[in-house]
Order: structure tokens, then sequence, then C-alpha cells
């Protein structure tokens, strides 16, 4: 069912601070800063050879990235998106099968522009999977 790995999702409490060390110091290609409102984040991608990592940092009060810094100040991997390659059918293969979609379990647009979903963290051993159509 899962594809490619599309990116590790890494929350940072200082964005352009993050951004200077992926781009300075690492020699990362970076792109500009991205605002989604409807998830509550600010992204920045940062393009790889094989993958991406994506730096998240809290838009608005109520951004669950702010929760998950308030417990990891200094940030952390947040969450690991794999590809697939019809969402509705990985969905509900996954509800079959016991797995919790977090929300009310119906794909969001994402950061690429493509419908997304997330997995509770208990049911993947203690990681927040997102699955993003391909």
């Amino acid at each position: 069912m899962i594809g490619r790995l599309n990116h590790v999702a890494i929350a940072v409490p200082d964005l352009d601070a993050a951004v200077a060390q992926y781009r300075d110091m690492l020699g990362g290609k970076v792109s500009e800063p991205q605002a989604q409102p409807d998830h509550g984040v600010t992204v920045v991608f940062v393009e790889l050879p094989n993958t991406k990592i994506e730096l998240l940092h809290p838009l608005g009060e109520n951004s669950p990235i702010a929760a998950f810094l308030e417990r990891n100040a200094s940030g952390g991997i947040h969450h690991i998106c794999y590809e697939v390659d019809d969402i509705y059918a990985a969905r509900d293969k996954l509800k079959a099968g016991g797995a919790r979609v977090l929300g009310d379990g119906e794909p969001k647009i994402g950061a690429h522009d493509k419908p997304v979903l997330f997995l509770h963290p208990k049911d993947f051993c203690g990681s927040l999977v997102e699955l993003e159509q391909a």
C-alpha cells in the first residue's frame, strides 16, 4: 500500500534559524516558507535527492505544532509521510484493519496541494504517519 517516502517533518521553534542551518551549514536547497492555515503551520521544504525534509513552525495560537514544541522545546521529528496511490482506498483498508485516522477521517489538502490524512501514532509504533496521494 505505502509507496515512496515523501518527507520527514521536523517541528522547529525558530524557522529562520532552522532554514539557515539546512541551507548554510548543510548546503540544502530550501523552499520559501508556505503558510498552511488549514493545518496551523508554516512549512519550508528542504529538497534531497531521494526525499524531502519538511520544517514545521506554528501558525496561529491553535497550531498543533505549538503543543508539540511545548513538550519538545528544541523541536524534533514530528511525523513521517508516505505516498499512496489512492488515499481513499488506503484509508478504508486501514480503518477496516483497526487503524485510527485522525480528524474527521476525510482527506485535507496538504502543502503539496494533494490530499493527505494522518494516522494515530499509537497504531504505528509511536510515530505520527501522514499519507499523501501520489
